[in-house]
Order: C-alpha cells, then structure tokens, then sequence
C-alpha cells in the first residue's frame, strides 16, 4: 500500500471549517435570494510575482484535490456553525448535504506560471464554488511559495542533492506541506518523518550537536555513532574544533566513512580545508554536506566549493523571503439562473489600486519559438488559435464532482524540471528581473 493511502494521524477529517466566515454568510445571503443555484465560474491567478522572481511554480494541487474531497460539514461542524449562530437554520440543511460536484481545471502541478495564468478554474453553482476559495488559496499561496523558493535553490545546486530540513522552522502541519513542495520543487530528501510517510519522500538524518554534546568526548560521541549506524554515516565536525573533529571521524569510521557535515563558519574556506584534509586521510570517497541557513544566493555562492549536498531549513520553509504567492480566487463568469446548461457571462471586479481582473472563462498555452524554447505566456476567452491548440496548458482535476487526476509525487516532480528547462535560460539567474515570460491576452 502506497504510504499517502495510510492517511498521517495529523490529517483532519473535515476541510470545511478551513474557510473565512464570510464564505459561509455569502452562502446565506444567496439561498435567501435566489440566486446561489447560478452556474458560475471562479478563477486562481497572481497579479504579479514576488519581487525580482522569474517565474512561479504551481504546487499543492494534489493537496487541494484532497481538500475538495475532504469538504465535509459533518454534525460536529455544524453543532459549531448554529451554537456559534454562524448561519441560520436553512443553510445549515443545505451545507448537512454539501458535496462538490462540479468541475476543476487548472495548470497541472509542477507547471510553472506567470502574472495572469489562471491557474485553477473552478466551476459549478455559485454555493458550492464559493465554499473552497479559502482552502484553495491556503493550499497554493503556501505551497507554491515553497516550491518556488525550493526550484531556484534546486537551480543553484546544479546536480548537488538538496535535503529539506525546515520542520523546526514553522507550524508542525505546514512542515509537512513544506517538505512536500520542496520536493517538487527539486529537493531529493527530507528531515521530517511525517513527510516521509505521508508522501513517500526518502528521509535522511543522523546526529546534531546535543548528541556530541551528551559525551565525555567528540571521539566517544563518534565511536557511540558509527557502531550503532555503520560507518557510511554522516559525522557533525564542527561541535569544537573542524580540524580535529575531522581526523578524529576518519580515525574511527575509516577512509571509508560516509560524510561530514559541517553547520557553521566560513562554509566556503571550511569546505576547501575539509576536502584537502579528507583527500590527504585518505577519505577521498567521504562526502562533505553544508547546512547553516542556507538560501538560493548562499547555495550559488559554494558552487565552486567542494560541496557535496546541501541541508536547507529556514529560508526554504518560508519561501525565501516570500512566503506567499499572492494568489487570488475571483468570479469570472456567471450565469443569469440556475441550471448547468445556462449560458455564462464574463464578470470582472473593476477597481482602483491594481486590483481589476479580466472577466471570462479562460484557457492559456505557452507559444514556443522556433527553437522550442518558450517565449509567451497566452491567456484567452475565445477560441483557441489552430497554432496554439497543441501547447494549451489547462488540464482536467475534477469531473462531476470526482478527482480525476491523481498522479505520484515523483511524475510532478518531473513535471516540474521539464517546464523550467523549456524556460529561456534567463529563467535561472537569481539576480533580480522580471518574468522571463511576457503574458499576452488574446
């Protein structure tokens, strides 16, 4: 059995308190008036990306497709919904037999994305559309956001694995999230267990500090290590002294031994000191990891280090400075009655401040050039041009109500490495720039 099938203790067994109350008062309010029944049509975009990023990576679909499922007001949340006098007694009928049971569309995970790219279309009546935005928008903003971070520091490795290791740096459940689209994003492993059971991600891990800590000396905490987990471990030398942590790890492993890590300094000098020292033990196989707060800048920094892999925690969990996408749910069509062959509208908030949207239902592709390479983002509401019906981007969540696009983890992570290597190269400096993409409205 696949781990995810197992279900973690954490998961909750509703996702329908996961919303803002507003959600719920406008489902009263429409009931009341006629018109929550209307066919309508909501959209996920950014505006912009996070300042100086090239491009954005769709992650967390996968969770949302779980959210939607799991969307339930079992009589435990609507004992809460009256006590609390959420909504009146007539909504709370209607939301006892709440199912989603429209449809969903969107970029399919790992896709990259750009200012304007409708990312998700969710489509169904008014009432049980407007329902997800907030969980929807969680899921992606978080996610995404970390999965972004986690690809420009997948970008600065080159071919050096990266492991997750931010668990201690966030809320338990997001910490699992976190490692999930970190993954996706191009990381090869994870500290945290929870996400390796949930998700099948492979979990690496050994000592820290406290252990060297807990002995009467470095070389007993070394000793106690490798006779309890081989001499292929990963050795912590920067407790005390590198230097001698070092000749000390290969004097009791061997030339054999796994790795040392090394959490703190002037990782760079240390990296050329610890290899030249390795090589001269004769360790010349013994790997070097580098953690200690590492970003995207401070990983391009070492690529000329002999560094073998990278332990990231704190600035990938929090997006690496932009811990949100800034997604938006917005109603783009609609319906003048109820009925699912009613024909839709466009309808678009106007406003002052940047905040307008384009109304219609929307489908994208990505225009290559002749070189295959992508040069425009193409966003529309009619028909699709005969050039581009090849390169449309939007594929098929969720039919009649039922998820039809689950897919391994691994196949997203894929997916994700192929659309960033279809990006001009310019997708990959780290400097600060706009979308490497233009978005064109058609």
């Amino acid at each position: 059995m696949n781990a995810a099938d197992l279900r973690l203790p954490v998961d909750v067994p509703s996702t329908a308190l996961f919303t803002d109350r507003y959600e719920l008062t406008m489902l009263q309010a429409a009931l009341r008036a006629g018109t929550a029944d209307r066919r309508s049509v909501f959209e996920v975009f950014t505006r912009r990306l996070p300042e100086g990023r090239r491009y954005g990576v769709v992650a967390g679909t996968g969770r949302v497709l779980d959210a939607v499922e799991n969307f339930r007001f079992d009589s435990g949340v609507l004992d809460f919904l009256a006590a609390q006098r959420i909504v009146d007694e007539p909504t709370l009928a209607w939301l006892a037999d709440y199912r989603f049971r429209g449809d969903i569309r969107g970029y399919p995970e790992g896709e990259v994305y750009f200012p304007g790219s409708p990312i998700l279309r969710v489509e169904g009546t008014f009432a049980e559309a407007v329902l997800l935005e907030t969980v929807i928008l969680s899921i992606l903003n978080h996610d995404s956001a970390v999965a972004a971070a986690a690809s420009r520091m997948a970008v600065a490795a080159g071919d050096r694995p990266l492991i997750e290791m931010g668990a201690r740096r966030t809320h338990e459940l997001a910490a699992v999230a976190a490692s999930r689209a970190a993954y996706v994003g191009g990381f090869t492993s994870t500290s945290d267990l929870a996400a390796g059971f949930r998700y099948s991600i492979p979990t690496v891990g050994t000592s820290a500090h406290a252990f060297t800590l807990l002995h009467d000396s470095e070389r007993d905490a070394f000793t106690a290590q490798v006779d309890s987990l081989g001499g292929g471990t990963t050795l912590l030398v920067d407790t005390y002294d590198v230097t001698e942590a070092v000749r000390t790890a290969v004097e009791i492993a061997g030339p054999e031994l796994g790795a040392v890590r090394i959490d703190s300094g002037d990782l760079l000098l240390l990296a050329h000191r610890v290899r030249q020292q390795l090589d001269d033990l004769g360790a010349t196989k013994t790997k070097i990891v580098v953690t200690s707060d590492l970003d995207e800048y401070a990983i391009a920094s070492l690529a000329a280090a002999p560094v073998d892999a990278y332990g990231v925690g704190t600035q990938l969990v929090t997006g690496s400075g932009h811990p949100t996408c800034s997604m938006v749910y917005k109603l783009v069509a609609r319906a003048d009655q109820a009925g699912a062959d009613a024909p839709l509208r466009p309808v678009a908030k106007k406003s002052m401040g940047g905040k307008t949207s384009i109304g219609g239902r929307k489908w994208a592709a990505r225009r290559p050039d002749a070189a295959g390479v992508a040069e425009a983002e193409v966003v529309g509401t009619g028909p699709v041009p005969a050039e581009l019906a090849d390169h449309q981007l939007i594929v098929e969540l969720v039919r009649g109500g039922e998820v039809v696009a689950r897919e391994p983890l691994d196949a997203v992570r894929d997916r994700h490495a192929a659309a960033r290597a279809g990006l001009p190269l310019s997708a990959t400096q780290l400097s600060r720039g706009e979308p490497v993409l233009p978005t064109e409205y058609l």
